[in-house]
This record gives C-alpha cells, structure tokens and sequence, in this order.
C-alpha cells in the first residue's frame, strides 16, 4: 500500500510539474485575464551587454544594437565588461565613436556584478539587457519598450528562439516553445515567474534592489512583485540564439542556471506567503521549485515501481514504460540528441535536463554558489535582423 502511494504519488507530482500547472493556469485564464497596453513611446533606453571574453561575437552584437531603429540620441549602449583577458575591451572601444560606453570591471566580479557595473552608469529610466550571444530583429527595442505605456509593467521578457548549428528544432526548441507558452499564460492571469537572460528589459527602479550573486533574469521580476508590479512577455519581442552543440557544456551550463535559481529563490522564501504575495505565491512554488523536485520525484517513481513489478501485470507494464523511456534518453544522449530523430531528442533532453537538476541540489547543498561565468560556446545565430 505504502508503496503504491509513493509511485502514484511521484507520477501525479511530475504530471503536476509539466501539465497540471499550465493546466490550471489556462483554466483560470478564462475568469481571470490581465491586459496589457501597448503604445508608441521613446523614452531614454540603456541597453546593456555584458561580455566576458566575447571578442569573437561582440563585433557583430553591437551593430545590431547600432542598428536598432530607436531613436539613436534616445538609446544608450553600454558594454559592461566582466575583466575580459581576450580582444572584447579593444573592439568595444573602438566604437566609443559611434557612442558605445565600455564599462570593465579591474577582476572577475561575475555576470550580475558587472550588470550592476553597467547600472551605476546607466542614465534611462528603462533599462535592456541582452547577451553578446543573441541576435535581434531590428525593431526589438522599440517593440519592448512600447510595453511600458502600461504603469503596471515593471519589467518585460522577450520570446527565445533557438535553434541548431543546421538550423533545425532541436529537443530545447520543444522546451523552449513549452516555456514560452507557459509565459504567456502567466502574463495573461496574472505575472511571470522567470524573464529570458537573452534579451530583457525593466524599469529602473525595478532595477534599484540589484543583489551582485543573484540571478538577474529571475531576481528582476520578484522585485517586480514586490514593488506592485508585473512581469509580462511580449510575443512580437523576438530573440535568437543557437543552441550549445557539446552536450557535456549543455550540462554543465543548465547546473549553473538551476544552482543560481536556487540560490535566488532561498533568499526570496519570504514571498511564498500567500497572504501578501497571493497568486503569486503559488506560481512561484509550481513554477519552480516543483520542477526543481521533479528529479526526486522521477527517482521515488522508478524505485516503488520496481518493487511493484512482480505483484502487479500493470506495474509490469509501467516499469516498461519507464525504462524504455530513460532507454531512449540514453540512447539520444549516446548519439548526440537523437542524430535528428524527434523520438531520441525530447527523451535525451528531458533526461539530460533532470540529471542537471539533481545535480545542482547536489552542489547547492554543498555550498557551491555561482556567480563568476563563461560565455556559453553558442554559435551566433543566423542574421535574423530584418525589419
């Protein structure tokens, strides 16, 4: 008895963490939807990148930010730079001409600090950031920015799309659609959890409570929050990236976004009090710590079923089911995300993505932190800036 509640239990939590919650929200996005109002503005923008050892890619970053069709004597860019070793300092300053400001930090001092570096410089009252990985279509700031004609919008996450070196989906793309759709239903009922590291933009005093270890594109909508504010995603606010071809940095990037997740959300636990926070509240918990648990939920699964296989013709079945499942994860893993089979990628990613998890909990309760980082070995998308 124990022991079937104990797999029924795991395999609702998991169903929960993937389908219930969207589930629930897009119920209740039928008595309950939120509208945002959007209009032509131009107010002063400071858009922010922030490199380290990005000499390969920076070139090609800043004349698509030159390129934006904001009003250029309204659109301050800002290169803060993490104490870059490589040719990325040299090239930013050879756009001081065309009003590129380089802010470098004297040593190390991680991605969120070097942020804030660009912050203190900063002069508009909106402020973007995105990565010197990311390409955008030219009209993507004045897209995000006409967002905040609404008083409500604290800050604002634009759409990812990513794809790989050959430009095909890829088992993140399928992800990446499934993030991008639970986005939208958390704008529509009520705010986003999470905003895209890619290519963001916020308020500046969303901005004034700017913690140097904490993950930014997680930390700027709690604050947010905590101001009245929304977090809302705008559709129309494109940003495109190439996925990591090598898995093992695939890896080892997703532990450091969880184990920095983890962090941000251990120093903001205050706000699981429904009583001051409401709805938002439980988004947080389903959002993200349910899928931060769904590891251990997987491994109860796994373990009770086992031990019910021989009683049981239907936990015969479902023991199947599942190692033919962690199988065909395997098997993607082994040939690269499938060699261009959607039955191998989906399966590799889910497992590869779960075995990232568990392993940040591993770190984080060791004490790791991260905040220093390396720019990810992204190929720069395709030149998707058309108007």
């Amino acid at each position: 008895m124990i022991l079937e509640f104990v797999f029924w239990l795991s395999v609702l939590f998991v169903a929960y963490a993937y389908l219930g919650y969207p589930l629930l929200l897009l119920a209740l996005s039928v008595v309950r939807r939120t509208t945002s109002v959007k209009a032509d503005m131009t107010p002063p923008v400071s858009f922010i990148v922030t490199a380290h050892n990005e000499g390969r890619r920076i070139r090609r970053k800043l004349d698509n930010v030159l390129a934006q069709d904001y009003p250029r004597t309204r659109l301050e860019i800002i290169v803060a730079s993490d104490c870059s070793t490589d040719a990325t300092d040299d090239i930013v300053r050879s756009y001081e001409g065309n009003g590129v400001y380089l802010a470098r930090a004297p040593h190390r001092i991680g991605k969120e600090a070097a942020q804030k570096l660009g912050l203190d410089v900063a002069s508009g009252g909106i402020i973007v950031f995105s990565d010197a990985a990311t390409i955008l279509p030219l009209d993507a700031v004045t897209t995000i920015v006409k967002n905040f004609a609404d008083s409500s919008v604290g800050c604002v996450s634009s759409v990812d799309r990513a794809v790989d070196p050959d430009g095909r989906p890829t088992g993140e793309g399928v992800y990446l659609r499934y993030e991008m759709f639970l986005r939208k239903l958390e704008a529509r009922v009520n705010t986003l959890v999470g905003l895209s590291g890619c290519f963001f933009a916020a308020r500046r005093e969303v901005c004034r409570r700017w913690p140097p270890d904490l993950q930014s594109d997680f930390h700027v909508p709690l604050n947010a929050v905590r101001l009245g504010l929304r977090a809302i995603s705008d559709a129309e606010a494109v940003a495109y990236y190439e996925i990591i071809p090598d898995q093992r940095r695939e890896f080892a990037r997703k532990i450091r976004t969880v184990v920095r997740g983890l962090s941000v959300f251990m120093a903001s636990l205050d706000m699981l009090n429904p009583f001051r926070f409401g709805l938002f509240s439980w988004q947080l918990i389903s959002h993200k710590l349910c899928r931060w648990l769904v590891p251990f939920a997987l491994l109860a699964a796994l373990v009770s079923n086992a031990l019910l296989a021989p009683r049981s013709p239907m936990y015969m079945i479902t023991l199947f089911l599942h190692l033919l499942s962690y199988g065909l994860g395997a098997l993607g893993l082994i040939t690269r995300g499938g060699a261009g089979h959607s039955l191998l990628r989906i399966p590799a990613f889910f497992v590869l993505t779960n075995l990232a998890i568990l392993t940040a909990w591993c770190r984080y309760t060791r004490g790791e932190r991260i905040t220093s980082w390396s720019p990810s070995p992204r190929g720069i998308a395709r030149d998707t800036s058309t108007r």
